[in-house]
């Protein structure tokens, strides 16, 4: 996936903001080593192929495991870390929780550097910081899915987080895992929060849940924007 960052202040251009940079790409490769569903010598695809257990992996597996349970919960079953697979099977898949709690992770060397704003974005979700109030914020633009040269909404972000889940770049990818198949009538959904693991969660979750996003995140206490497929939207909190 495409990854950015954007610096302003202090260490924007100097050896420190480098550095953090190069700090947290490497965060991010050492996720993907763990987590890759596409890297046959992955953790993950060991583990669910059942050639390790959980307690031969590294402690940040369980973590997301965990995660994804609680997530499951809280969905009634329509976020999963375990899809169907090609054959019918039940494969081991926790993506929808790594990225956000990935990018989280790769923001602090970025939250080390003093005086220094940074915007941190990781496939379209990212994670922001202003250091002083009086700043302007971080001016983050939503993507209209059905087309990418508009876009619905600007939402500014001093300090906080901002997931969107939608199937306009990757296609059928996210599906209501009580049924293995997409829900309807939604086309993304926007959420926006303080910690971007569960932002990016609940982005995810409100998506598969189709027709009931918005009602799910009102209930969540969430804020975010809800695109159908009709091209019309939903705020969260209603106006």
């Amino acid at each position: 996936m495409p990854i950015s960052l954007a610096l302003r202040g202090r260490h924007a251009h100097d050896r420190l903001g480098l550095e953090a940079w190069t700090d947290a790409m490497g965060v991010l490769l050492e996720v993907d080593r763990v987590f890759s569903t596409y890297r046959a010598d992955s953790y993950v695809s060991r583990l669910g192929r059942g050639e390790i257990a959980l307690e031969d992996c590294p402690a940040e597996v369980a973590e997301v495991l965990a995660l994804g349970a609680l997530a499951e919960q809280q969905s009634d079953g329509a976020f999963s870390v375990r899809r169907r697979g090609v054959e019918g099977d039940v494969v081991l898949d926790p993506s929808g929780v790594v990225k956000g709690w990935a990018v989280e992770r790769a923001a602090v060397p970025l939250r080390a550097l003093a005086d220094t704003d940074f915007s941190l974005s990781a496939g379209g979700d990212l994670v922001c910081r202003t250091v002083d109030p009086a700043s302007e914020p971080w001016r983050i633009g939503i993507e209209d899915p059905r087309d990418s040269t508009r876009l619905v909404a600007v939402v500014p972000v001093s300090n906080g987080a901002v997931a969107t889940s939608g199937t306009a770049h990757r296609g059928d990818h996210l599906v209501d895992a009580r049924t293995g198949r997409p829900p309807r009538g939604v086309a993304s959904v926007t959420v926006i929060g303080d910690d971007l693991t569960w932002t990016d969660i609940d982005a995810t979750a409100a998506y598969a849940l189709g027709s009931g996003a918005a009602r799910w995140l009102e209930q969540r206490r969430r804020t975010g924007l809800v695109v159908w497929a009709d091209g019309s939207t939903t705020t969260v909190p209603r106006a």
